[in-house]
């Protein structure tokens, strides 16, 4: 008897399989967040004045990591509030968390705030990412080579970056937990914003970087991030077609400023 061929496997690394991966478990803890209560919070601070963590925080990284674990059972994964889960035979591919990017913003109820999915292979290149903001109503998704999306109230639409003909550009920005780089920060804020009409700093590098790629912000400039803080984000913009410049990419600081007032340019 001939032997039935085997199924056509999915490549380890497809971009479109793992970002229908990032969508479930983004989609997963963007519920937790949406459960916010105030009286639920139980919020602590980790570190400096502006660093919290809270409830949320933490299980909507563990709803997040449930669906990893359930449909890609060999990857490793990274997060903001758990432990690394390294698998003994790992795939190849590593997730990376923010379970909720902006939580002093839903401490506060302010709705700018998400959670943060991507995948990266072991050579480094970002596969796929979703930036799901459920007070938004919004669902921000990327795989790579399949250009950039935004789900909302129903319909969705691809993404094509800022319009570079613009006038009044906005620039995007944010500013460091701890009070010595902050004050860097502020004094550089008047060279980086030449060439932009005003600033904005929403309190989400995850949807700062999205709004780059939906057209609403022109430029966005941030140093100091974690990489969970731009993992998805930052490949949502590039496809998008924005030029994006992770932290640790080659150039001198003075490269870095001059690039960001580029309209339609996203320096991290």
């Amino acid at each position: 008897m001939t032997p039935l061929p085997e199924p056509a496997a999915v490549p380890v690394g497809d971009p479109l399989e793992l970002l229908d991966v990032a969508r479930e478990a983004a989609a997963a803890g963007a519920a937790v967040l949406a459960r916010r209560t105030s009286e639920g919070l139980n919020a602590v601070n980790k570190s400096a004045d502006g660093d919290w963590v809270t409830a949320f925080d933490t299980a909507a990284e563990q709803a997040v990591r449930e669906v990893l674990a359930r449909r890609r059972p060999q990857d490793t994964v990274t997060g903001e509030e758990l432990e690394d889960s390294v698998p003994v035979h790992a795939s190849g591919i590593r997730w990376s968390i923010d379970p909720l990017d902006g939580t002093t913003n839903f401490i506060r109820n302010i709705v700018y705030y998400a959670t943060s999915v991507a995948a990266v292979n072991d050579d480094g290149v970002w596969l796929a990412g979703v930036v799901h903001a459920p007070a938004l109503v919004r669902v921000y998704s990327a795989a790579r080579g399949h250009g950039a999306w935004l789900a909302e109230h129903g319909s969705v639409r691809q993404l094509h970056g800022p319009d570079p003909e613009r006038v009044g550009k906005l620039l995007g920005t944010g500013f460091s937990y701890d009070a010595a780089v902050r004050e860097e920060q502020y004094a550089a804020l008047g060279e980086l914003a030449a060439g932009f009409a005003d600033v904005r700093r929403l309190g989400s590098a995850a949807l700062d970087l999205c709004l780059v790629a939906d057209g609403t912000l022109d430029a966005y400039f941030e140093w100091g991030l974690n990489e969970y803080d731009y993992a998805a984000g930052a490949l949502i913009a590039e496809e998008a077609g924005v030029p994006v410049r992770r932290p640790g990419t080659p150039g001198s600081d003075a490269e870095r400023l001059r690039a960001v007032t580029a309209a339609g340019s996203t320096v991290i």
